[in-house]
């Protein structure tokens, strides 16, 4: 028998105007369960599934595969996580239309070659099949570029330190007018966008990365048009520079994710003028540690990252490591710390780290916020920072 608050499975498709297969699909894909299920099997759907549906669809449409939809599609849901989600998805949809163009381009160009010369430009034609295939890591590429954003802003927003880390850090750097300067693993080039009113006239910077859809995103960057800035993707395990070519070399929070630590410094110390500086940043033990435990509190399989990237490259190793390639390292802490008083801001913090944590929260999204909230309930939540830079001279 029905009941009367509900629809059944074809009530619920025609109202969607889709089949009842494909309410099925969802419901077997754990996007769509049905509210009401009858003794003998039967389905029915409520108006609050509708809304559900409405959602899935329209972000099925958007271009979103069901894997990111069952990610989004978070009970009582915070807007913030998928206003982010939005934003990545413009982001491919953007670099979809440019390889497109490119595309479309080649085909034009190779369409002519026969015209004119009845023959087929072979280097066109491969120039098409890999325009055609370029893509396919666009989306963890871009996904790390809003991992890194969501990681900043929590310090941006609950910092204690009024200063700001990447003001700190340019101000570390020393920088002159007239200077040769090259940032290595750019990330989304946070340090030049948030100081480019202290930037000289006469300065040239590299920005690199060894993901194109970094250099890609920060080419688009009004902030950094102009003759300051230029972009490259490269690995810095072999950079693209002739020797004793800048005066100074940045890498931030980056070399503790190389492969071959030593010889990225070797590489740096190439490319560096005699009496260069090397400035780079890491952190120590305790760097956001209440972070770790609050999670494993609220469950103890979660890790937040496999690796304790501060045994590779940290405060407490750091100067060893570089006195193999530099002299005169010198370690400046940053003194801050977080106190943070909503737990959106940290959800998405955590949901950016790159451990398993997707896995055990995002299906008690709610829960978890519950959890985070009382914890800020008497004043917040105090979070340790242990971080700062190694600067040091070729």
């Amino acid at each position: 028998m029905k009941h009367p608050d509900y629809y059944s499975s074809g009530e619920f498709a025609r109202m969607a105007h889709i089949s009842v297969r494909t309410v099925r699909y969802y419901d077997k894909q754990n996007l769509l369960k049905p509210s009401y299920v009858n003794a003998s099997g039967a389905r029915f759907y409520s108006d609050h599934d509708f809304v559900r549906l409405q959602q899935i669809m329209l972000l099925k449409y958007l271009g979103f595969s069901l894997e990111d939809i069952r990610e989004l599609l978070i009970e009582d849901p915070d807007y913030r996580f998928l206003k982010n989600s939005l934003g990545l998805q413009r982001k491919l949809i953007q670099d979809k239309i440019e390889q497109l163009q490119m595309v479309e381009k080649a085909i034009a160009d190779t369409i002519e070659e026969i015209q004119q010369n009845a023959n087929v430009n072979w280097v066109h034609m491969l120039d098409l099949i890999h325009l055609t295939n370029m893509e396919n890591s666009l989306k963890s590429q871009y996904q790390n570029s809003s991992n890194i954003t969501a990681r900043i802003q929590l310090h941006n927003q609950y910092s204690t330190n009024p200063q700001g880390w990447f003001p700190w850090l340019y101000g570390q750097c020393h920088i002159q007018n007239g200077m040769k300067i090259l940032e290595i693993g750019c990330g989304n080039a946070q340090l030049w966008t948030e100081n480019r009113n202290r930037i000289p006239p006469k300065l040239s910077v590299v920005l690199s990365d060894i993901s194109e859809g970094m250099i890609r995103e920060i080419r688009r960057d009004e902030r950094l048009k102009g003759t300051h800035f230029s972009f490259e993707v490269a690995d810095c395990h072999r950079l693209p520079h002739d020797p004793d070519t800048f005066d100074l070399v940045i890498a931030n929070h980056m070399l503790f994710y190389c492969e071959d630590i030593q010889g990225v410094l070797m590489e740096v110390k190439r490319v560096l003028k005699k009496g260069g500086q090397f400035v780079c940043s890491t952190y120590g033990p305790d760097h956001m540690r209440e972070i770790s435990e609050l999670v494993q509190e609220f469950d103890d399989r979660i890790v937040l990252s496999a690796d304790c990237l501060y045994e590779r490259f940290g405060r407490e190793n750091g100067k060893e490591i570089l006195e193999k390639c530099f002299h005169d390292v010198v370690w400046h802490p940053y003194e801050d710390s977080l106190r943070i008083d909503s737990p959106e801001p940290l959800i998405e913090y955590i949901l950016s780290c790159h451990g398993n944590q997707n896995r055990y929260i995002l299906d008690r999204y709610t829960k978890f916020r519950s959890f985070l909230a009382k914890k800020m309930s008497y004043g917040g939540l105090a979070i340790t920072k242990d971080a700062g830079i190694f600067a040091s001279l070729k």
